[in-house]
């Protein structure tokens, strides 16, 4: 299953590794270090030239890459629940 994070980007659920919203988790001078060396390396993508509203952790063959999104953490992660929900349904 993939999750849509905006513009023409999805990824597959199974290599999400975290879903943050970038007005609380911003504020610990951690994940801006996290953020700015990720961006450094070039695993930073940005999915929308819109105002960012979460960032999306994700391991794809190995690589790490960030995600950053206009769509909000809490709608991100109702997609993602939805999802699971769906599929518990079906089995």
């Amino acid at each position: 299953m993939y999750l849509h994070l905006g513009e023409k980007t999805a990824v597959r659920t199974d290599s999400i590794i975290g879903i943050f919203d970038l007005d609380n988790t911003t504020v610990s001078g951690q994940t801006r270090e996290y953020l700015r060396l990720a961006e450094k390396s070039g695993e930073v993508i940005n999915v929308s030239y819109e105002l960012p509203k979460s960032f999306i952790v994700c391991n794809e063959n190995g690589e790490n890459k960030v995600y950053i999104s206009q769509i909000s953490s809490q709608t991100l992660r109702r997609r993602l629940i939805n999802y699971k929900n769906t599929i518990n349904r079906l089995r």
